[in-house]
């Protein structure tokens, strides 16, 4: 079979604990990134507007979220209101400092909102689980509000919206009304790459193992050495980071403009939930395969019925998505709590060792 590593030698620590110690492994990803980097030669617009970009910039969201309770074990509903921190703060540098560099705003809005996170945090170090959940629930709301209410953090915009201002990246325009789809594409393909990348290592290194320390049981992590400020509060000063960087996207790569309701519990914090809990916790692999899940089905329940003969209404669609989701997620948790990655994990395994028994 081909799925083997007979034959493929480890001769250093580093090269067994490498992310892809497999090299069927190691092609099969850097196949995947080239066919994703070629898909503005034959996808049109809708798809990489209305289907491939929001499934970037989610995907990139369900990163930081599992960050923080998948690896760190600190729940939170507050995706929403971090996503938007990044959204305003870019939308801010970017009309208030002429000439400055879109991407340097992206990644300075994911400071903005790792600094906010770390503010919500600080309840992690008293509270835990449901409590936990409610203060960064209180985030949500209490953000959403200031930046509803406040006129300077929209400049005072009649209509209470943001918008993305033109910026050129090696003179092609990636924001603004003339940006095209292919380049926004592009670069929220590259956020997700190497924010996946990152994201990866660090949940293999030491800071990945003092976060699933706090997680498996703080009380015997802080015994053994590990502090529990530092670790927590690290866990959603980057957590908050990959949302801040996913908002700005949302709008400067994805949305163009957007009000405070874009990024509510409905819109944002529940879905990047669900796109965790489906795709596997503790996984980045999982957190992917969970947002392409979310993204894919609300298009499968528009196309799927008229192509059988069937008329849905929209208010109709939209019951059979959260009876999807809500069905997703009690099988996941009942039947395979690790989620998809899990599944996929179990099916690498069963190729490595086809057709022997096992």
């Amino acid at each position: 079979m081909f799925y083997r590593e007979a034959g493929q030698f480890k001769t250093t620590y580093a090269d067994d604990q490498a992310v892809f110690p497999i090299l069927q492994d190691k092609i099969a990803v850097l196949a995947v990134i080239a066919v994703a980097y070629s898909v503005p030669l034959f996808a049109n617009e809708y798809w990489l507007q209305a289907i491939l970009i929001q499934f970037l910039v989610f995907a990139l969201m369900a990163i930081g979220l599992n960050i923080l309770m998948g690896y760190a074990g600190q729940v939170s509903l507050g995706t929403g209101a971090f996503a938007a921190v990044g959204a305003y703060a870019c939308y801010k540098l970017t009309t208030n400092i002429e000439g400055l560099n879109v991407i340097v705003a992206i990644l300075l809005s994911g400071g903005f909102a790792a600094a906010v996170g770390i503010v919500f945090g600080l309840p992690s170090l008293r509270i835990k689980g449901f409590y936990l959940a409610v203060a960064t629930l209180a985030a949500q709301f209490f953000i959403l509000w200031l930046f509803n209410k406040v006129g300077w953090f929209y400049n005072d915009n009649p209509s209470g919206t943001i918008t993305a201002p033109p910026r050129e990246l090696f003179g092609v325009q990636i924001t603004g009304p003339a940006a095209t789809p292919e380049a926004r594409y592009i670069v929220c393909l590259t956020f997700l790459i190497v924010g996946a990348w990152i994201a990866k290592n660090l949940a293999r290194g030491r800071i990945g193992r003092s976060w699933m320390a706090i997680r498996d049981m703080d009380i015997a992590a802080e015994i053994i050495g590990i502090r529990p400020l530092r670790t927590k509060l690290l866990a959603f000063a980057i957590s908050s980071f990959y949302c801040g960087v996913a908002g700005a996207l949302m709008v400067f790569c994805w949305l163009g403009s957007a009000e405070t309701e874009a990024f509510d519990l409905a819109a944002v914090s529940f879905p990047v939930l669900f796109m965790i809990i489906i795709g596997g916790l503790g996984s980045i692999g999982g957190s992917i395969l969970g947002a392409a899940f979310i993204v894919l089905v609300p298009i499968f329940l528009t196309n799927f019925p008229p192509m059988i003969g069937l008329e849905i209404s929209t208010a109709l669609q939209k019951h059979f998505e959260e009876i999807i989701f809500g069905a997703m997620i009690v099988i996941f948790l009942i039947v395979e709590p690790e989620g998809v990655a899990r599944l996929w994990q179990i099916l690498r395994e069963k190729l490595r060792k086809w057709p022997f028994p096992y």
